[in-house]
């Protein structure tokens, strides 16, 4: 009996293995329709799907939804492709304000038509965004302007917004206990007043270009008040490609990397020296040109809405968390983690901060070469690190959402303003590079030592204190350049050089 079973097997497996064989050399089989490559398709075509629809219904509700939208579209190291790709054109490309509702603003704002005026006023929007659209437009005086006018019911429509993501997330937490996202609702009513109000994006804007006035790379438009309201801001125009556009920069000639080091280098000024950080550099916020005058590669910086100010103690602890992430001192790492309110989370707060693993964390963040040729390599890591953080964020959503509850306000912001600028390395491809991670540090070098100096009336202790800052930025100069010469292959070099000037006996 036993053998008459694996006889009938015998047959029935060589039998369909012929039928197989015989489907798939006549092309009525393919095996991509069977096992893990059809999963993943079907995977990829319903986040394409839901992606959409998602983008549908942030253009539909406008307004707060869409800000909400913009924020996702920015997290190309943690959301699935399909999702990021979708909803990167509500940065620019949101939905518009009629002709007859833009001059409905201005004429109540300003009390006169557009003809009085402007010379010329550009009916289609240079972008549109959440909140307002974007005009090109020639004063009498012949000076070239932008006109950002508010979409005329978001004011109204803002409460409502807050309102319904109030329910929706009270619905969540009623559903799903372990999900609390209320800091979500919380940070909304907050700062969506703020980013209404154009007086106050325009004294922003004021504020952080005599913050960073001694850097020549940035740019910010000036405001002219004589034509602003709290719903209408006039600026002047300042024409560029957006920062994550490559083959902009490759047209005219800006070098991507030297992109990449000037917008760390502003952030890291903002966030750790000044405590005043501009909170959404979405690309569509962050322009890049050639300088007409100088002919050098400028940032323009829009949108100074949405402002975080730092405390000082928030700050320095910030500092020195960072400080500890790049020297990998782990005792450090956590005690400045648990300051920040991260408690036992901390090494998922330190994953969220830094977009690494906790294997990376240990390592050290700091270590990688900072040239072209290393940074190709190591990109290949980073990539892989995106794609694992990508797929297990799942896993920890309810810890993500936990954390989110115990960290200051403050700290809310900052992650947000973190992703966005990941996700323009991204785009650009500079993640890899080291560089980024060592100017933070002499950006906190800086910060903790003017600390020092302001709490210190001692001559001698501030002389003590300049030595000792003037030593660890020499520090991190070496250090950058062992990294710089690890990646040129220095001793590959030289050994080549050797054996060209004494060449081997015949």
């Amino acid at each position: 009996m036993a053998r008459r079973a694996l006889k009938l097997a015998s047959w029935t497996s060589m039998a369909l293995a012929a039928s197989g064989f015989y489907l798939y050399s006549n092309k009525y089989l393919d095996l991509n329709d069977f096992g893990a490559v059809r999963v993943g398709r079907a995977v990829a075509t319903v986040h394409l799907r839901s992606a959409r629809r998602l983008c549908e219904l942030c253009c539909a509700n406008r307004g707060t939804f869409i800000k909400v939208g913009q924020h996702l579209g920015a997290l190309d190291y943690l959301l699935p492709e399909e999702y990021t790709r979708t909803l990167k054109v509500l940065h620019s490309q949101a939905p518009q304000s009629s002709m007859q509702e833009v001059r409905q603003v201005i004429r109540e704002d300003l009390g006169k038509e557009i003809h009085d005026l402007f010379m010329s006023f550009d009916d289609t929007p240079l972008g549109a965004a959440s909140l307002a659209q974007v005009h090109k437009a020639v004063l009498h005086d012949g000076r070239t302007v932008a006109v950002k006018v508010q979409h005329p019911k978001v004011q109204a429509q803002s409460s409502k917004d807050i309102l319904l993501m109030e329910v929706l997330v009270l619905a969540v937490k009623q559903l799903f206990p372990e999900f609390e996202f209320m800091w979500l609702v919380d940070e909304a009513k907050k700062n969506l007043p703020l980013e209404l109000d154009f007086l106050n994006e325009g004294r922003n804007a004021e504020k952080v270009a005599q913050m960073l006035k001694h850097f020549d790379f940035l740019k910010v438009p000036q405001i002219y008040w004589e034509l602003s309201t709290k719903r209408v801001l006039l600026m002047e125009f300042v024409d560029g490609g957006q920062v994550n556009d490559r083959d902009y920069m490759e047209r005219n000639k800006i070098d991507v990397n030297e992109i990449s080091r000037h917008l760390g280098k502003m952030y890291s000024e903002m966030i750790f020296v000044n405590g005043f950080v501009h909170c959404d550099p979405h690309p569509g916020n962050v322009l890049v040109r050639k300088c007409p005058g100088t002919g050098k590669a400028e940032i323009v910086l829009l949108d100074h809405g949405l402002y975080q100010v730092l405390t000082e103690e928030f700050r320095l602890d910030y500092c020195h968390l960072w400080q500890s992430l790049i020297w990998t001192d782990m005792k450090s790492v956590k005690k400045y983690s648990q300051r920040l309110g991260a408690g036992d989370l901390y090494p998922l707060f330190t994953c969220m901060l830094t977009a690494r693993s906790w294997d990376s964390v240990n390592r050290g963040i700091g270590q990688t070469p900072v040239t072209a040729t290393e940074r190709k390599t190591d990109s290949k890591q980073v990539n892989k690190q995106d794609s694992e953080i990508r797929n297990n964020a799942a896993n920890y959503l309810p810890q993500i959402s936990h954390l989110l509850n115990l960290v200051p306000r403050q700290m809310l912001l900052i992650f947000k303003t973190n992703d966005l600028l990941r996700g323009i390395e991204v785009a650009l491809g500079t993640r890899a590079s080291a560089s980024s991670f060592l100017n933070m540090s002499r950006c906190c070098i800086k910060a903790l030592a003017a600390h020092k100096k302001k709490n210190t009336r001692s001559f001698f202790r501030r002389t003590q204190i300049s030595f000792s800052e003037a030593f660890n930025l020499w520090q991190i100069n070496l250090h950058e350049l062992v990294l710089r010469v690890k990646g040129l292959r220095l001793a590959s070099w030289v050994l080549a050089l050797l054996c060209w000037l004494l060449p081997a006996p015949h």
